[in-house]
């Protein structure tokens, strides 16, 4: 963390107007004064997210005084897993994960990567000093403490990632109502803040260092796999095969550091995660969890066809979305190929978490760094966040919850609706989501085939996150299929 943290305090450069400088990322055609620039946004910027970081803290309060009692957590829509997995998952009897089993449950290890459960041991080694009845709560209180510092990695590396914009796309990480209140409820800013790290030195043109930290990203949480498709796709159409490679060998080598070692000496343990997520049925959140009362109950209710229909769509989305990167009349910033790629992968997914919002937070602003949309996104987050506590409330209390009507008023009130939601208003809650995700991608595909209405390209920048891809010209591309005039839309050059 030291290395990064030197990499994104450089000497000062520019001036002191966000908007006003130079186009661009850290170096290269779109500009060279991000680096100086997040050296001054810096201190605002850490202060903003430590600020909302202690909000969130703050926001679980009402759940952590009753020690994460459900009924409360549910009323309150304060849950986090990181107190009750204290003791779920034995880390409080000592027990090393992946190492040690537990029962209890169908699940015998810790359920998570290699480099999450590390972060978990760690902090269970630094509440060693507590009192036994009162290393739960410390375990949570310095897990907080770790995430906040994340979230913050995480707001510095996209900004300095985001050239000329770096304080708005800053601010719209570290002030979004997604980071307040879902940075707690699991380990996801870990691998949030590694990825980050991975554009920021990606944008750096230091591929080595990206493919490091995207390899310990992978090591900690699956999703961040994903994002080495749009970056093979822009280096294959930009002909840049020598950063690919250092790339992917970063990648592949941070990843065996961190695994081989678990994977040698505790098999069981370390497949548990791909074991857990292969047989793992309909969650709440997910689109399926509508569709089986809605025609497709049969479907999903079969792990194996639940799993082909959600890694096809997700494969035929991936195609569409290689297809575009390569015809679009203008190569695609990574960052909006990134975030494609995410939400191709959420949208079909049988699990869908309330704390996922989190991986596509940075990418979402880097792709398209404007307020409107954003804030209409972040609407259809808040309004799923509030709606899977109180449908669990109504399901943890056996009661009919209550309707659309009587819970608009309970908001109005300031106040959980009595015995928590229907399942009706629920589905709403669950469409919110799923509807503006879906719009926002749409939005970012459209800036990619017109790429004169996409902000970050307005003043003739070309993609402050792509490094050296960053005012490359194309080796490959299909653009010529569009018509000799798409195919002829210029790239800014050095």
């Amino acid at each position: 963390m030291a290395s990064s943290s030197e990499r994104l305090g450089m000497p000062a450069a520019g001036t002191d107007n966000d908007e006003a400088d130079g186009p661009g990322g850290p170096s290269g055609p779109s500009g060279s004064s991000a680096p100086g620039r997040l050296a001054r946004l810096a201190p605002v910027l850490t202060g903003l997210t430590a600020f909302v970081c202690m909000l969130g803290w703050l926001q679980k309060r009402p759940c952590a005084s009753a020690n994460f009692d459900f009924i409360k957590t549910t009323t309150n829509a304060c849950y986090t897993d990181i107190y009750p997995l204290y003791y779920v998952r034995g880390l409080n009897d000592g027990k090393l994960p992946y190492f040690d089993s537990f029962t209890g449950s169908d699940i015998h290890y810790v359920e998570y990567p290699v480099l999450s459960g590390g972060f978990m041991q760690l902090a269970a080694w630094l509440v060693k000093p507590f009192g036994l009845g009162e290393r739960g709560m410390a375990f949570y209180n310095v897990t907080v403490l770790l995430l906040a510092a994340l979230a913050v990695v995480a707001v510095l590396a996209t900004a300095y990632a985001a050239g000329r914009r770096s304080l708005r796309t800053g601010l719209m990480v570290a002030l979004s109502p997604a980071l307040l209140l879902t940075a707690y409820i699991n380990w996801d800013l870990l691998a949030v803040a590694l990825s980050a790290l991975a554009v920021a030195a990606w944008s750096a043109r230091r591929p080595a260092l990206a493919g490091t930290m995207l390899g310990l990203a992978i090591a900690a949480k699956f999703y961040p796999l994903l994002l080495l498709g749009p970056l093979v796709l822009l280096c294959v159409r930009a002909g840049q095969w020598r950063a690919l490679g250092r790339m992917l060998a970063g990648t592949a080598g941070a990843w065996l550091l961190v695994n081989l070692p678990v994977m040698l000496f505790a098999w069981d343990g370390w497949k548990e995660f791909y074991t857990f997520s292969q047989e793992r049925g309909v969650d709440w959140g997910s689109i399926f969890f509508y569709l089986q009362d809605h025609g497709l109950e049969k479907s999903t209710s079969d792990t194996g066809t639940l799993n082909l229909l959600g890694t096809g769509t997700f494969l035929v989305l991936a195609a569409c979305i290689a297809v575009l990167a390569f015809t679009a009349p203008r190569r695609p910033r990574l960052p909006q190929l990134m975030f494609l790629v995410l939400v191709a992968f959420m949208l079909p997914n049988k699990v869908w978490s309330p704390q996922y919002v989190l991986w596509l937070l940075p990418l979402a602003v880097l792709a398209r760094p404007k307020v409107p949309a954003f804030v209409v996104w972040q609407a259809g987050e808040i309004a799923y966040f509030f709606g899977i506590w109180w449908f669990l409330l109504s399901v943890s209390a056996q009661t009919p919850g209550a309707d659309l009507s009587d819970t608009v008023s309970a908001v109005l009130s300031l106040d959980a609706p009595a015995g928590g939601i229907s399942e009706d208003v629920y589905h709403l809650a669950l469409l919110a989501r799923f509807v503006t995700v879906l719009a926002l991608a749409a939005l970012v595909v459209l800036d990619v085939l017109r790429p004169s209405g996409d902000l970050v390209r307005t003043d003739d920048a070309d993609d402050p996150a792509g490094g050296v891809l960053d005012g490359a010209p194309d080796v490959i591309s299909l653009g010529r299929w569009r018509g000799t005039h798409h195919a002829s839309v210029p790239i800014p050059t050095p």
